[in-house]
């Protein structure tokens, strides 16, 4: 018997592949879509795959996609019954998501004391010791701290030391410091930063753990308390503190240490009554001790690794979960199968330390094969904003195992064309070909030990050639649209070659 859709219609207040990624398994399961849109955004391929798309005017996010009452009051006049926050944006917001069900909506993700309270760095600190997960040293500074005393904890646990923003993620409000005499500089930057992104300057301060992994748990959990794990993903590879690859499973975990890893993300699940999807983030040091980091209250970028390897939608779990739905699978019914590994492909530069790039998307080209998944928002006329993230797409790949796996992305990573606007395929080219990263021998530091010079390597005869070909092509093309009729055989219609 077909299964029941879990809601006649919902709305997706997000954008982009994300957007894309949660319309798809929508139309899987028979539920309704409504996508919301920025000007910028216009022409975007998740405007086109949704059954409405409305237009919220202006191209700011404060004004758009931040705007949670406007959201709220679009999903209730085009009758949508749930809103799904994708990730970024207002998905860790408890205030939002308090006002979405007080609307009579229902609010896809965690009840919002939930989200209050792992999505505050300090009290999920807090909510971690009382459940046993041992903790990076450090304290939360109130919101209204005294910098000196700051100053003078990480004097004490001793430098270096990582300041971050309390609230959000994605590496916003956070400063590695090296030594006392950077130390409140860094503090008020941070401060500045997380006040601009989250909207308090609230931060915490750890001692920095050096040469660390990252491991995270993806969690699940319903309304009767039963709490599942779908197993690790690793992804210490980052940039400016952002991630850049994930993989599952992890090659700094054995058997033993991936049970402890997974229990403790399960404990402290069951501990915060968690409903729905999260992600229990860890850092793990060279003698196999693993510190507990922070909760994401939502779906993740890298979800995608998990659904390789266990064979489960993630988007359609927390559409069950959200309309109350009970979990009917048991931990004994999940394994890891085979290997997955992500890379994200960013509009920016990797030689002038990653910033961000925008332009207008010429050629793209995406190679489909088998074990490869494409999660992209983006499409040839693309139009990359300021006024957004950088992320254009996700390649995920499948493989038996981890060699399997790696020979497939290299493959797929050596296919992928984006002309147009700067990205950093080349340096995943790179940095996916690097004998440490084939060894599995990956850390927070990886970047800044193998690639801190990284200079793209010049085109070869091969390149120039093609874009001496698209050259002509954009000139015959604009002929053609001209009504111009030319004699030089380079502009004439049709197929040759010299024989």
């Amino acid at each position: 018997m077909p299964e029941r859709p879990p809601f006649e219609k919902i709305l997706i207040a997000n954008r982009g592949e994300i957007a894309r990624r949660v319309a798809l398994t929508c139309r899987e399961l028979g539920v309704g879509t409504v996508a919301v849109y920025a000007e910028p955004d216009c022409h975007a391929p998740f405007v086109d795959e949704v059954d409405e798309a409305v237009a919220l005017g202006g191209s700011s996010a404060a004004t758009t996609y931040l705007d949670g009452h406007k959201l709220i009051q679009i999903a209730q006049q085009t009758g949508a019954k749930a809103i799904h926050p994708g990730y970024g944006f207002l998905s860790e917001n408890a205030d939002f998501a308090q006002a979405v069900i007080e609307a009579g909506l229902t609010w896809v993700g965690p009840h919002p004391e939930t989200i209050r309270t792992l999505g505050s760095k300090a009290e999920a600190r807090v909510l971690a010791r009382r459940a046993g997960l041992p903790l990076i040293p450090g304290r939360a500074e109130a919101p209204d701290g005294d910098d000196d005393a700051l100053l003078a904890l990480a004097t004490k646990i001793g430098f270096p030391v990582l300041i971050k923003a309390s609230a959000g993620g994605g590496g916003k409000g956070m400063r590695v410091v090296h030594d006392a005499d950077a130390f409140l500089d860094a503090v008020a930057a941070a401060r500045r930063e997380a006040r601009a992104a989250f909207g308090q300057g609230r931060l915490v301060l750890e001692k920095l753990i050096e040469n660390a992994r990252h491991v995270e748990v993806q969690v699940l959990g319903d309304e009767q308390g039963h709490v599942i794990h779908l197993f690790e993903r690793e992804c210490s590879v980052q940039r400016r503190l952002q991630k850049m690859v994930e993989e599952s499973p992890s090659t700094a975990l054995d058997e033993r240490l991936r049970r402890a890893l997974t229990e403790a993300a399960v404990t402290l699940a069951k501990e915060a009554g968690y409903v729905n999807a999260g992600t229990v983030e860890f850092l793990l040091d060279g003698a196999g001790q693993f510190y507990f980091l922070e909760v994401n209250t939502r779906l993740q970028v890298e979800h995608g690794v998990s659904e390789w390897v266990t064979g489960l939608d993630l988007v359609a779990w927390q559409l069950r979960l959200a309309a109350g739905q009970a979990l009917d699978l048991t931990q004994e019914q999940l394994t890891q199968r085979g290997h997955a590994i992500e890379v994200r492909l960013y509009a920016e530069d990797p030689e002038h330390d990653f910033a961000p790039q925008t332009g207008t998307l010429e050629v793209v080209r995406l190679p489909h094969a088998p074990g490869v998944r494409w999660d992209s928002g983006v499409e040839r006329g693309s139009r990359v904003s300021a006024h957004y993230d950088s992320l254009l797409a996700k390649l995920i790949v499948y493989g038996h195992d981890r060699p399997a796996a790696l020979r497939r992305l290299r493959v797929a990573l050596r296919g992928t064309v984006l002309l147009g606007v700067t990205t950093n395929v080349a340096f995943l080219q790179t940095l996916v070909e690097h004998p440490a990263f084939e060894r599995g021998e990956t850390t927070t530091q990886f970047v800044e030990a193998h690639f801190s010079r990284w200079q793209a390597p010049p085109p070869g005869a091969s390149t120039w050639l093609a874009l001496a070909a698209f050259e002509l092509w954009g000139k015959q093309r604009a002929t053609a649209t001209a009504g111009a009729v030319s004699n030089d055989p380079w502009e004439l219609d049709g197929r040759w070659r010299n024989a």
